[in-house]
């Protein structure tokens, strides 16, 4: 277990640095300068230049790179071009939101997918199985963004139950900061459920075939207890996966439903960052989303081992 882990930590020591580099490079070949466009069209090319050596933008891309990554490790992530404020506290101000945001969904999205997935496995080949796979695969189909409106417009416009959009903030109690994210949790959860209902499905049906499940209805267990002592647990191993996966995509791809409900989190601090070019801010904040994907795809690799002792010793 222990060599696994120090595997895993130098596997993710590795990725960030790849990602770093990426991240780095590829943000700085994007056409456009921060300081022309801060400036606008009329401003002369000697005041350009100036905002460019205060912002430190005219030096080498590589010095520029090394600065950026041992800043990050000290935990200094550079200031805001347009905001003049250290990016780490915008970043800590766009959390308040984004991870509540996705726990929340993801949250909504486990308490939906396994017992929809555990029902479609134990009723295989049935009307209801079929009935709740077209459900899911529409779940699927149906853009996250569309299903927001639809949302807003039945519990916000007709119903009156939510707000159409913004966040009130934690400071108005926590039952209204969770009101204000539950449609936007709600939007993020149905396709992710869906997702992972059929992937629940999928492995415990696979899980149901094996032998010792056999042994255990032969021994005389009801379906109920083969179900959840023994297939349950197994069959958990891939749905992980896609747990993990998913994580990281509600906290860092949900930059649309943020701004259909307006709401001030990292994805929608990532799309004003790429407009306004703000360049420390895109670079800094897609890092912290990478390491963020990195650590819990780590954290789900110590989990197989955990659930599964076969992969210790690999």
């Amino acid at each position: 277990m222990t060599r696994l882990i120090l595997t895993k930590c130098l596997s993710l020591i590795v990725s960030l640095l790849a990602a770093s580099l990426i991240i780095f490079f590829v943000v700085e070949i994007i056409p456009g300068d921060p300081a022309a466009f801060m400036l606008g069209l009329n401003a002369s090319p000697e005041t350009i230049t100036a905002l460019q050596q205060q912002l430190g933008l005219n030096g080498d891309p590589l010095t520029r790179y090394f600065e950026w990554v041992l800043g990050m490790l000290r935990g200094d992530f550079g200031t805001s071009y347009t905001y003049r404020v250290p990016v780490a506290e915008l970043v800590l101000d766009r959390l308040e939101v984004s991870l509540p945001l996705a726990l929340y969904a993801l949250v909504l999205t486990a308490l939906i997918a396994f017992p929809v997935g555990m029902l479609a496995a134990v009723w295989r080949g049935r009307v209801a199985d079929y009935g709740i796979m077209g459900l899911t695969q529409l779940g699927i189909a149906v853009p996250n963004f569309w299903f927001a409106m639809i949302l807003v417009l039945i519990f916000a416009v007709g119903l009156g139950w939510f707000s159409a959009g913004g966040f009130t903030g934690w400071d108005q109690g926590i039952l209204s900061g969770l009101k204000s994210l539950t449609l936007p949790a709600i939007a993020l959860a149905v396709t992710q459920a869906s997702i992972l209902a059929r992937i629940m499905r999928s492995s415990l049906i696979e899980t149901l075939g094996q032998d010792y499940i056999r042994t255990a209805r032969a021994k005389g267990l009801s379906e109920r207890t083969t179900l959840i002592r023994h297939a349950l647990r197994n069959a958990l191993i891939p749905v992980m996966t896609i747990i993990g996966l998913q994580f990281s995509f509600l906290l860092a791809g949900a930059i649309i439903i943020e701004n259909v409900f307006f709401l001030p989190g990292l994805g929608r601090l990532i799309f004003q960052g790429i407009t306004q070019r703000d360049l420390i801010v895109v670079e800094s904040v897609v890092m912290i989303l990478v390491f963020a994907v990195i650590l819990v795809n780590f954290l789900v690799d110590v989990a197989y081992a955990a659930i599964d002792p076969r992969l210790r010793t690999r």
